[in-house]
């Protein structure tokens, strides 16, 4: 196991310093940053370290931070470090998950002990996710990316193939469908899950800034350029680089890019001198790459460097029978990142969440998952698939529709088939047949702690 680390977060540079000194006397393994965003980059689902953060910060502050963490993974410890006006905020942010809160001024010895304690605890979570996934229950990648029809099967076993190698990846999928989740999870599994991981959003790099934010510059190699800085792609030596939307990149550019694919090697503007370069490439698509090239607008060779392995993330269309599931786990975490209580969602509910389109994917549908939990109204019947204009002929949509229904009722009951069969006022003989017609299994709907049976290798 890597030597646990501790992450500390202060804009003061002063109370930083002294701060790193003094737990580094205590043994712990410290990195210390101004500013809340690098912090992002190292956090993941398998970071086996501790956050330690000031409230008070210009930019991203100690609360922002808090729930970005979270939503990364809501286990990783993050400490918060108050002001005496700030205890109040503190409190809240205990109820949102914080780990604990430490009003200054407050004393080395004090701070290592909570952050030994927030260590061992991390350590703990650790190891038993990793006991489950050896005993075959579900493990990281199934609570990351939830869902028991085949194509998420096959999707989780494409990750766990890929993701312990060093292969770049290009990963292929509508808006919305979760493809920054596959990458991040290609990194946690990755030999490189305690380095940075890197996401560049291609289409909203500037175009007069483009090569410097990429390849970084030395001192005076463009008019403003005061001193040397580093790009994105030096940032992350020895993690992973995310390049989203890669189909953005100019065309001019994308030759540049292949270079640095092909020789592992990038040269500052401003200088002729060579730098290696360890990372892993992961980059994403929503738009048809082939396509690009026929129309001249993405280089083939590129192309080709980059699609040595694939993974296409597919659309809630594609898995229309995960939706209440998946529905039921989204409101779960809304509930805990809102503070809320656990929320019974109806049958009703999950049966017309079931027949809608969601074309913004899952991120539409945790937005409205967002909405339920915080009481606001969620019109699941809008889009619905149901009335379609052409497609499917009626026996195909009534079909689509009970199935639907079923699905909902049995995400409803939590995989207890008695209470569905008396709800939709059918027979156990009529469920179960309907149930084998359209390949549904009570356990796709089950607790926590039902053991699932992935495709294996």
């Amino acid at each position: 196991m890597s030597e646990q680390r501790v992450l500390l977060v202060d804009d003061e540079e002063e109370l930083r310093r002294s701060t790193a000194q003094a737990l580094e006397l205590f043994g712990l393994s410290v990195q210390a940053f101004a500013t809340a965003d690098d912090v992002m980059e190292l956090a993941g689902f398998s970071f086996d370290g501790v956050i330690v953060t000031d409230i008070r910060m210009p930019g991203t502050d100690g609360m922002t931070l808090l729930h970005r963490i979270r939503e990364l993974d809501p286990e990783i410890p993050v400490i918060l470090v108050t002001g005496h006006g700030d205890v109040q905020l503190a409190v809240k942010a205990m109820r949102e998950g914080a780990y604990d809160f430490l009003e200054k001024p407050f004393t080395p010895q004090h701070l290592a002990g909570v952050i030994r304690r927030a260590l061992d605890r991390r350590a703990l979570v650790l190891e038993n996710r990793r006991l489950k996934a050896v005993a075959g229950k579900r493990d990281d990648l199934e609570a990351r990316l939830p869902g028991r029809t085949q194509v998420m099967v096959d999707l989780r076993y494409r990750i766990r193939a890929i993701g312990a190698t060093e292969a770049d990846t290009l990963i292929i999928g509508d808006t919305g469908a979760g493809k920054e989740v596959v990458a991040r999870a290609l990194h946690d599994i990755s030999p490189r899950a305690n380095r940075p991981f890197i996401a560049i959003n291609c289409a909203a790099l500037p175009d007069n800034l483009i090569e410097s934010e990429l390849f970084g510059h030395e001192a005076g190699a463009f008019p403003g350029a005061l001193r040397a800085r580093y790009g994105k792609f030096e940032h992350g030596r020895g993690g992973t680089i995310l390049l989203d939307e890669i189909g953005s990149l100019p065309f001019d550019l994308q030759a540049k890019f292949l270079r640095v694919l092909q020789e592992r090697v990038i040269s500052r503007l401003g200088s002729n001198e060579l730098v290696p370069l360890d990372v892993r490439f992961i980059a994403t698509s929503k738009v048809d790459l082939e396509a690009e090239v026929t129309a001249g607008r993405f280089r083939a060779d590129l192309l080709y460097r980059l699609n040595v392995a694939t993974i296409r993330v597919p659309s809630l269309q594609q898995r229309r029978a995960d939706i209440p599931l998946l529905f039921l786990h989204l409101v779960r975490e809304a509930a805990a990142r809102y503070g809320r209580d656990d929320l019974e969602v109806p049958a009703d509910i999950l049966s017309a969440v079931g027949q809608k389109d969601w074309p913004g994917n899952v991120r539409e549908l945790r937005n409205a998952a967002d909405r339920l939990v915080l009481g606001l109204e969620i019109d699941p019947g809008e889009h619905s698939s149901n009335g379609a204009e052409g497609g499917s002929r009626l026996a195909e949509k009534v079909a689509t529709f009970e199935k639907t229904v079923i699905a909902g009722a049995i995400a409803a009951h939590g995989g207890a088939l008695r209470p569905v069969y008396e709800a939709l006022g059918i027979s156990r003989k009529t469920l179960y047949d309907k149930m084998q017609k359209y390949g549904l299994d009570k356990k796709m709907h089950g607790s926590d702690h039902d053991i699932y049976d992935e495709r294996e290798g």
